[in-house]
């Protein structure tokens, strides 16, 4: 693996203003196999954009093959040897037989679709084979059905896939088969350069295992390799190097066998903070041990599904609609929790450029007519408007603190800058001070930072549960607890003295009962995956108690 097949010198991109790319540089050596890492938005796919031919750089230089290059579409760089797939959940699932040109969502970019895509309607075998049909006879170009359909149904085996699948038009197939049908296009053709961008969480774990396998043998083939996945025990598989960009510039260029984990992490985030570098360690860690847990659950599904074969047809029957059942409800209920999160997400941003805009326009604009006031004071006084002119700045700057208040509501700056346990601290210390009711409060010293959406959540749910007390407790003192539990959960003990509730609670209730505040906290626990318990009775009281999983453990091994 001594002779360089590729050479990037200094390759940049520009997109009008914004500068996705700068100064990247690397080779890449025939049979070698490179990990391209970074967090979303460090510029991977644009890179693989820019290698495969589908966008131009801005600036730099490409030397392919010994000669160097420069690339007007992907078919220039297929001619060439370099085959590319994309992450089929980036791709809209549109053709245009008019121009070829689809929309990259996860760049903006415009990208050749006839390369890229899939044809809704050719089937599986078609979409494999596109572009490299073989003929019956090649003086008329007739094109050989059943050998197409024979070698479509070998490739599919290789995956694990059925031969039936072949004939299979792709609009009716999952992500996964979809990726793979990409994925099997590329392969089929004579490759020099293979760029897989970000295929693998797709892929179930028994396909990624084979995926793996594939590319071993590939790069002892010849084929140079370049793959981008957060998946770091993948990546430290089957690479020989791993290239790091933190926000379009070329960090690190390791050899995987000299390299940590926790290294590349560190150089991905830019930091060696922990508060920073575990958490995305432990996402890491968490999905690999998940895909491992699915696959194991799937073949012990595999394993009673063999054994129900052996009774009646009647409960063989029973047991596949109560399964088809199953999975219609767990699809629905991830759809259902996926929109959740969704509007959630883009309520808190909503709630952000509002705040912003509230404290950056409006604010500024009032303190502005207060100080024109002041200086037309002296003028005031001498017409005798002084009284009315003091009046008039008082009520202005009562209209700025709340004003300023609605903005802390919306958007905590604190939690932004500081953290969960600062933004707590804040809100019990303002909503004592502003309702004349005392807090007693006790938050974990080793808090330490968590994902954004957790410590927004968590933080909606105290502050939906002090409105509640507010509202409806009368209560005379509260106490708040945010602690760790043994197993490093995090508990939230939310305590009043307050005239309780009458009946039992169950969220059913309360949403007949349009207690919409509880309502909205036990479905954030709910997207946490975290439990709540009320426990509460007319004229002592109520404890609300909700246990959220660790995001990640306090100490990394």
């Amino acid at each position: 693996m001594d002779q360089a097949l590729l050479q990037v010198n200094n390759i940049s991109k520009n997109f009008d203003r914004l500068s996705v790319l700068g100064n990247v540089s690397f080779t890449l050596a025939k049979g070698e196999v490179i990990g391209l890492v970074g967090r979303q938005g460090a510029g991977k796919s644009t890179l693989f954009h820019i290698l495969s031919g589908a966008i131009p750089p801005s600036s730099g230089q490409i030397t392919f093959d010994g000669s160097k290059r420069r690339f007007n579409n992907r078919i220039e760089a297929q001619k060439l040897g370099i085959e590319t797939v994309y992450q089929t959940s980036s791709l809209i699932n549109h053709f245009d037989f008019s121009n070829q040109i689809f929309f990259d969502s996860g760049s903006g970019i415009e990208v050749n679709r006839r390369t890229s895509g899939l044809v809704e309607q050719f089937n599986v075998a078609q979409n494999i084979l596109l572009g490299h049909e073989p003929k019956k006879f090649s003086l008329f170009g007739v094109i050989d059905w059943e050998q197409m359909t024979h070698v479509a149904q070998e490739l599919l085996a290789e995956f694990d896939l059925p031969p039936s699948l072949a004939y299979e038009p792709v609009s009716n197939l999952a992500d996964e088969q979809r990726q793979i049908i990409l994925l099997l296009r590329a392969l089929q053709r004579p490759c020099q350069l293979l760029l897989l961008d970000d295929i693998i969480p797709i892929l179930s774990f028994k396909r990624q295992e084979i995926l793996l396998s594939k590319i071993k043998k590939l790069a002892s083939q010849g084929v140079s390799i370049i793959i981008s996945s957060d998946d770091l025990k993948h990546l430290f598989t089957i690479t020989d190097r791993i290239i790091v960009l933190y926000e379009g510039k070329l960090v690190a260029d390791r050899q995987t066998a000299e390299s940590t984990p926790r290294e590349i992490v560190e150089l991905m985030v830019g930091s060696t903070k922990q508060e920073q570098v575990s958490p995305l360690i432990w996402a890491l860690e968490s999905y690999h041990t998940a895909q491992q847990q699915t696959e194991e659950l799937r073949r012990a599904q595999a394993s009673l599904q063999q054994s129900l074969h052996a009774q009646d047809s009647l409960n063989r029957q029973l047991v596949e609609r109560l399964s088809n059942q199953l999975l219609a409800l767990d699809k629905l209920n991830a759809a259902l929790q996926a929109t959740q999160r969704r509007l959630i997400t883009e309520r808190e941003d909503e709630r952000k450029a509002l705040a912003r805009e509230l404290h950056d326009q409006v604010i500024q604009d009032i303190l502005g007519l207060i100080y024109q006031l002041e200086d037309v004071e002296e003028l005031a006084s001498s017409l005798g408007l002084s009284k009315k002119v003091n009046s008039v700045r008082h009520d202005m700057r009562n209209l700025v603190s709340e004003l300023r208040q609605m903005c802390s509501d919306l958007r905590p700056p604190t939690i932004d800058h500081h953290g969960l346990h600062a933004a707590i601290n804040s809100l019990a210390t303002e909503w004592s001070n502003r309702n004349g009711i005392p807090i007693h409060l006790e938050v974990a010293p080793d808090l330490g930072r968590l994902p954004e959406m957790v410590e927004l959540s968590i933080f909606r749910i105290v502050q939906e549960g002090l409105n509640n007390i507010r509202k409806h407790a009368a209560a005379k003192h509260v106490r708040l607890s945010l602690q760790r539990t043994s197993s490093t959960n995090l508990l939230v003990r939310l305590e009043d003295d307050g005239k309780g509730l009458s009946n039992p609670t169950d969220i059913a209730s309360l949403s007949l009962n349009k207690h919409f505040g509880l309502v909205g906290i036990s479905e954030r626990v709910a997207l946490l995956g975290g439990s709540m318990n009320i426990e509460s009775s007319q004229g002592h009281g109520t404890i609300l108690q909700i246990e959220i999983p660790s995001p990640y453990p306090l100490t990394i091994s």
